[in-house]
């Protein structure tokens, strides 16, 4: 995309000049005072400002810092015929990316103005890095302290701004939602919408139509066209959740979609080019999915140009108590409750814990302590949670057979379906799970319900 650049300056055959030699790599707009100029704040703002301060119904330099007021992000460069140092330091401590002399010359007009382009968008790429991040926790410090999640973040970071599609692997509950939404945030599809669906949660017969869209009639109880995901994320991002869960079949087809970048509706005659990012997720591991037949080869191969791994909690516990104090403060805003942390047993007992339902079993424990706690501090009493050591101890008849990791997840599991009555989804919500993924669980554990 070309850079926008605003030339302001009085003499009309200078401004002509300069547009000229910029408006093959660049898009040019000119105002001829600063009235002109002020008449273009209520358009978007420009890459680059090249500012005279020899206007003749103001001084330039009275005008910078209604530039960088207006237009935060865009950098300015000064022209001026009368320079002098002290007039340079006052440029640059009114917000000036550089200052130019008259008459300048063009190999270094071009590189300057090239260099303050690279420079306003390493700083848009960083604000966009800041902001995500804050969102994801809640204006805290970092949520991701563990050098293994410092890492998937920097790659995130290399790899977000291009439109290849990405692999997010990791246990239910991992994060691999929050990890879709960095991407997206750091795209240059950031001004578009991320669409997410839950491959796992939509019906075997109506998947088709939910991805690619339907024409009316293509089916019972289709009685109007409708568009698709994929149409839906047309100039965004498209996050397919548990994509192992989808139906094999569905699987070629979203193949085929991807090869061709054609979507169509199911029931119709005509294709649509599609125009959106792709980033899939699953909680099984794809060499494994893809030998069980849950995962075809070739669609593999086609999602996973880039592939992030998340681990899951109980191999990051630098990340618990950040995470923690995220949802802390979220749910004591939110149920303006008096606490203000954690005290050091409920720590001990928060970073001990091995957390099968990763950053969701997190979230739901705070909201769930911040609600019973009758103190200013969370203490060890208000947890439902319990040591590895206490809970494997506690627990009667638990095989032996089972790793001790195992045997506390299976125990907690059990556990759960108690205080729930045996309700799976609520137990899948409280341990931040999927519901799917519960049932695996309760199988494989040998569990009774």
């Amino acid at each position: 995309m070309k850079g926008n650049i605003l030339i302001v300056d009085d003499e009309a055959e200078l401004r002509e000049l300069l547009a000229m030699l910029l408006t093959t790599d660049y898009e040019i707009n000119q105002a001829g005072s600063g009235a002109e100029l002020r008449e273009k704040f209520a358009q978007p703002q420009p890459d680059i400002v090249l500012l005279d301060l020899g206007l003749p119904d103001v001084n330039g330099m009275e005008l910078l810092p209604e530039i960088k007021k207006q237009w935060p992000g865009t950098e300015v460069i000064v022209l001026t015929g009368m320079a002098s140092l002290e007039a340079a330091v006052n440029a640059t401590k009114r917000g000036a990316y550089h200052f130019l002399n008259k008459p300048f010359d063009t190999q270094n007009l071009l590189v300057t103005v090239s260099r303050a382009l690279e420079h306003k968008q390493q700083n848009e790429e960083n604000s966009t890095l800041r902001r995500a991040l804050s969102t994801m926790s809640g204006g805290a410090s970092p949520v991701f302290q563990s050098a293994v999640m410092q890492t998937v973040v920097r790659t995130i970071e290399r790899v977000a701004p291009s439109d290849v599609p990405i692999l997010i692997t990791g246990e239910s509950g991992a994060g691999k939602e929050v990890i879709a939404d960095l991407i997206h945030a750091m795209s240059p599809r950031s001004k578009g919408k991320i669409v997410k669906i839950n491959c796992a949660a939509i019906p075997r017969e109506l998947i088709e139509a939910e991805l690619f869209g339907s024409k009316k009639g293509a089916f019972t109880g289709s009685v109007s066209d409708r568009d698709g995901y994929f149409r839906q994320a047309d100039g965004g991002t498209l996050f397919l959740d548990e994509i192992s869960e989808m139906p094999i079949d569905t699987q070629s087809k979203l193949l085929r979609v991807l090869q061709d970048q054609e979507v169509r509706p199911v029931g119709g005659t005509v294709s649509y080019k599609t125009n959106c990012r792709l980033v899939a997720a699953t909680n099984r591991k794809p060499d494994e999915a893809i030998k069980d037949g849950k995962l075809r080869e070739d669609l593999f191969y086609r999602i996973s140009a880039i592939s992030v791994h998340l681990p899951p909690l109980r191999e990051r516990r630098e990340d618990i108590m950040p995470l923690c104090n995220v949802f802390l403060k979220r749910f004591v805003a939110q149920s303006s409750r008096p606490i203000r942390g954690f005290t050091k047993s409920a720590v001990d007992r928060l970073t001990a814990f091995d957390w099968p339902g990763n950053v969701r079993q997190v979230q739901n424990e705070v909201q769930r302590a911040v609600l019973l706690c009758e103190a200013n501090e969370i203490d060890a009493s208000d947890l439902s949670i319990a040591t590895a050591s206490s809970r494997v101890e506690s627990e009667t008849g638990m095989d032996t057979n089972f790793t001790l990791l195992e045997g506390v997840e299976r125990n907690e599991i059990i556990r759960m379906l108690k205080e729930t009555g045996g309700n799976k989804l609520e137990t899948a919500k409280r341990l931040g799970i999927g519901r799917q993924t519960l049932y695996n669980k309760i199988k494989a554990y040998g569990i009774e319900v």
